[in-house]
């Protein structure tokens, strides 16, 4: 089984931590956590779902 490559945005700068990071090394879904609680609990996405909102957050 391969591991989650987690990677959070380069976009994070220094707002102490407030942002998530997001696995989409996994074939046929994109996992996200957020950084302050990584073992809080994981979503998972379907590769198509992640772009659409991925898009949609790019416009606003």
């Amino acid at each position: 089984m391969t591991e989650p490559n987690w990677r959070k945005s380069s976009r994070s700068g220094t707002n102490q931590g407030n942002c998530v990071e997001v696995a989409d090394n996994l074939p046929g879904r994109v996992l996200v956590r957020d950084t302050k609680d990584r073992d809080g609990g994981t979503l998972a996405f379907e590769p198509a779902a992640w772009r659409a909102f991925v898009g949609l957050a790019k416009l606003h």
